[in-house]
């Protein structure tokens, strides 16, 4: 019996085979990041600590900025109000203004204080 292939194969392959080379892009891709050196001496947990410090003192800024104006306004309104209602709500506006500038400030203080006794996880006596 003579057996005929449907398809005869010649001696190259006319079919490339697009995910064999998606794979091997990746994997060179991958390889090649995995051997470079890092350039920074930092580690991820350090370069966190620094961003986050960095958006603390952002917001703390631009929350000075809005509590001082936003007193001022309360100020204003109580020393310009005819009415006893609207310098009571002034008051307790200014009250409030106050203790949220107290506790983001606070916390700024136990960030830059009192978590350095706490590096490696452990306590560290002063």
């Amino acid at each position: 019996m003579n057996h005929k292939r449907p398809f005869p194969r010649s001696g190259k392959n006319s079919h490339t085979n697009i995910g064999r080379g998606l794979y091997t892009a990746f994997l060179t891709t991958t390889l090649t990041a995995s051997l470079c050196l890092s350039a920074s001496a930092a580690t991820v947990w350090e370069k966190a600590n620094e961003i986050m410090k960095d958006v603390y003192k952002q917001i703390l800024g631009i929350s000075t900025i809005a509590a001082i104006v936003t007193a001022a306004v309360a100020l204003l309104m109580m020393n310009f109000s005819r009415s006893g209602r609207t310098v009571d709500e002034s008051r307790a506006w200014l009250k409030r203004i106050i203790i949220t500038w107290a506790v983001l400030n606070g916390l700024g203080f136990i960030m830059s204080y009192v978590t350095p006794f706490f590096s490696g996880g452990q306590w560290t006596a002063p």
